[in-house]
């Protein structure tokens, strides 16, 4: 069944967000208005649609019963103001929690629309045919008056202080703490309605100039925030935290209307804050962070004039940005008791994060946020955030997870922990909640996923790193930056450097170190990286065996004669590399010692060569040679020999003698020789003398034809004169020998 209802449309006006004449912000005053939805005849689904409604941005469904549940499914969908699209229909949590005793509805979550003129709901229990729709149901429609607070700072400058009352409002007199169903007997059996009497603060409040979790703060400077002490009502004491407090916009900040819930705040009865309940608002994630802080309004309208609670239930909210905002009044550094963990609400502080993180997980920003809260929180009464502690049951209960107790039992639960573990919700999300051992881990420290990454001016070799002093050490950590105090270069054990950033510079003496990075997290807990080897060496590698130049086998032209480059470097500690600069680049590994090249006949090449270690130190020498090609004109002949002329030939002409005993000797200075032939598989052999004595026998047979070929070499320590002569063996059947000249280097 669904009821219409046609409205005429009323243009909202959006409510005055000047400061007052003491530049202070002023309260932003939500509206609300509720339409009855109408029930079926059986009683298992509602419905309600409005057209042409007065703009809002928030809706709910409530019911008279606070204890009713709504075991099937609320849907709600929304015409957008200006476009007049309707959204996708959207779930809304079918349970508030209910956080406050002594509320006057019980009512689903509030969800985040964003300025609509238009909505529709639908309502459907269960699968149980017995099962019935609470009593009293009605849509409510929350307009917290979108737009910025003025005086508000963006999120990278957030106040921290706690409000005070505006100049013509006098301070609320103590009153009776709201009891918890979980914590509300004295030992004597009488419900405990009075908060310990009040100490002043062990901290004075502070302004916060933390960078912003995200690039979403105003790039304006921020008008200045007025500090506001909190309120002079009796409570327990301010305890200073082992945690850094994270910034925090106060009540004002956000615009709260404190006329809507001028009781008193209360606080737990024990004065101890236990562990932290974390939450989701149960919302769309389609608002911005500049919408924020009307969403913090809408929530706290809601609570308070829909459902009846004496103010918003959260102790903390947080957005998608990570600001961080003030929920329930008291004093944020006091143990405030909230209302969104029903039965555990005594021994609790509750931070939730606006959205909704079933499927998508909140934003790295809010998470941090969060964590940063709980162990600030739990810093100020000594708890462990990866803990485990007993909590004292107000009333029988059921997990989502489907855990049972009665009152009055002593439950386990982790010191962090979603709202799902202590109540029948899904609440905060599949997704927010396998988030939850992270945000212990960061709360509580040690710094996780410490490690070393690089060490600039360093080689890596192995596991050792090598360099000549002076090096940056650079790590990561998992745990967010804000969550650690700091981190020590240790060098041997020792302190060189001490940063908040994630690298740091040492200069190192000569020889081997250790070198680890320590982390200390804001508990003071310390995580170290397993220690690293730096090796500082500032003594330069040296040639043992300098650059050398040898002719070798090969085809010779006269732009590229075959020769060999040969050398050996040493290093005290670890070479690296020997590396050829000219004539070409290469490099050679520190194992190598000679590499084969060509060079240009008749033109001086210098060979440069660096030899380089791990640590960057540098020896530098080279050599230079001239290959030089004698022709076999240049040689003195005896016997027969015939001149023959081809483009195959060095020069284009060679000689060639099949008679026994014919030699032709070249006479040269130089360090090395090669001998240059023609050969085929008719060619024969020859002696080879080297200076008057027989060296060699070379045979010059080949299955294939080969011209200007190198087939003997000879290479002598120092330059000199040498005379090189071949004689022609007369091969019985083969005895030609074709000769194209000599080469040698000079």
């Amino acid at each position: 069944m669904t009821g219409v209802l046609v409205l005429q449309g009323v243009t909202g006006t959006e409510a005055t967000m000047g400061t007052g004449q003491d530049g202070k912000p002023r309260p932003v005053a939500a509206e609300a208005r509720t339409e009855p939805l109408t029930t079926s005849p059986d009683g298992r689904s509602a419905a309600l649609k409005e057209e042409g409604t007065k703009p809002f941005s928030m809706p709910g469904v409530t019911w008279i019963d606070p204890s009713a549940r709504v075991a099937g499914t609320v849907e709600v969908r929304t015409r957008a103001v200006g476009s007049g699209r309707w959204s996708s229909w959207l779930r809304l949590d079918g349970d508030s929690g209910q956080g406050e005793s002594g509320a006057e509805r019980g009512g689903t979550e509030p969800a985040w629309v964003g300025p609509s003129d238009g909505v529709e709901v639908r309502m459907r229990t269960g699968g149980t045919t017995s099962e019935r729709l609470p009593a009293g149901l009605r849509l409510d429609m929350v307009d917290p008056k979108t737009g910025s607070v003025s005086g508000m700072a963006p999120a990278a400058y957030a106040l921290e202080e706690t409000p005070e009352p505006t100049p013509t409002e006098s301070t609320p007199a103590p009153a009776e703490s709201e009891p918890d169903p979980a914590v509300s007997v004295t030992p004597t059996g009488e419900e405990s309605t009075t908060p310990p009497p009040a100490e002043p603060p062990t901290e004075p409040p502070a302004t916060s100039t933390d960078p912003a979790p995200t690039a979403s703060a105003s790039s304006t400077p921020p008008a200045s925030p007025t500090p506001t002490p909190s309120p002079t009502v009796s409570g327990p004491p301010a305890p200073p935290s082992t945690m850094p407090r994270p910034p925090i916009t106060s009540r004002a900040g956000w615009g709260a209307d404190e006329s809507i819930s001028p009781e008193a705040p209360g606080y737990l009865p024990g004065g101890k804050i236990k562990a932290v309940v974390v939450h989701h608002t149960a919302e769309s994630n389609t608002y911005t962070c500049e919408q924020a802080p009307a969403v913090v309004r809408g929530i706290y309208a809601y609570h308070v004039k829909q459902l009846g609670w004496k103010d918003i239930g959260y102790n903390f909210l947080v957005d998608k940005c990570g600001t961080v905002y003030e929920g329930r009044k008291g004093g944020v550094d006091r143990p405030v008791q909230g209302a969104h963990a029903y039965g555990f609400n005594a021994e609790t502080t509750g931070i939730s994060v606006l959205g909704t993180y079933t499927d998508a997980s909140p934003s790295q920003a809010a998470l941090v946020s969060v964590a940063r809260v709980a162990a600030w929180k739990l810093g100020q009464y000594g708890v462990d955030p990866a803990a485990t502690t007993t909590l004292t049951a107000g009333d029988a209960g059921r997990s989502y997870s489907g855990r049972t107790w009665s009152k009055g039992a002593q439950v386990s639960f982790p010191v962090i922990h979603g709202h799902r573990d202590g109540y029948n919700t899904q609440c905060p999300g599949n997704a927010f909640y396998g988030k939850l051992p992270a945000l212990r881990s960061w709360a509580a420290g040690p710094v996780a996923g410490l490690a070393v990454t690089s060490v600039t001016g360093a080689s890596l070799a192995g596991t050792t790193y090598y360099t000549k002093s002076a090096v940056t050490v650079n790590w990561t950590a998992t745990t967010p930056a804000t969550l650690v105090k700091g981190y020590d270069l240790l060098v041997d054990g020792k302190v060189a450097a001490t940063t908040t950033g994630t690298s740091a510079k040492a200069t190192l003496t000569p020889g081997a170190h250790t070198v680890q990075v320590r982390a200390v997290h804001h508990s003071g807990r310390t995580t170290t990286t397993t220690a690293a080897t730096v090796v500082a060496d500032t003594t330069a590698p040296a040639f043992a065996t300098r650059p050398a130049l040898a002719l070798r086998t090969g085809t010779v032209n006269t732009t590229a004669v075959p020769l060999t480059l040969s050398w050996k470097a040493t290093d005290s500690t670890a070479l690296r590399d020997v590396r050829l600069t000219a004539p070409v680049a290469r490099t050679y590994g520190p194992t190598v010692y000679s590499a084969p090249h060509t060079a240009k006949s008749g033109v001086a090449t210098a060979w440069n060569m660096t030899a380089h270690d791990r640590a960057g130190n540098t020896a530098a020498a080279s050599v230079t040679g001239t290959p030089v090609i004698l022709q076999e004109t240049a040689a003195t002949r005896s016997g027969t020999w015939a001149a023959k002329s081809s483009t195959s030939y060095l020069g284009g002409k060679s000689l060639a003698s099949s008679t026994k005993n014919a030699s032709l000797t070249w006479t040269f200075t130089g360090r090395s020789a090669a001998w240059v032939v023609s050969r085929a598989s008719t060619s024969g052999q020859a002696h080879v003398y080297v200076d008057g004595v027989k060296a060699a026998t070379v045979d010059l047979k080949s299955a294939t034809t080969k011209y200007r070929d190198a087939i003997w070499t000879k290479t002598w320590a120092t330059s000199g004169k040498h005379t090189i002569k071949i004689v022609v063996v007369g091969t019985a059947g083969r005895p030609a020998v074709t000769t194209d000249g000599l080469v040698y280097l000079k």
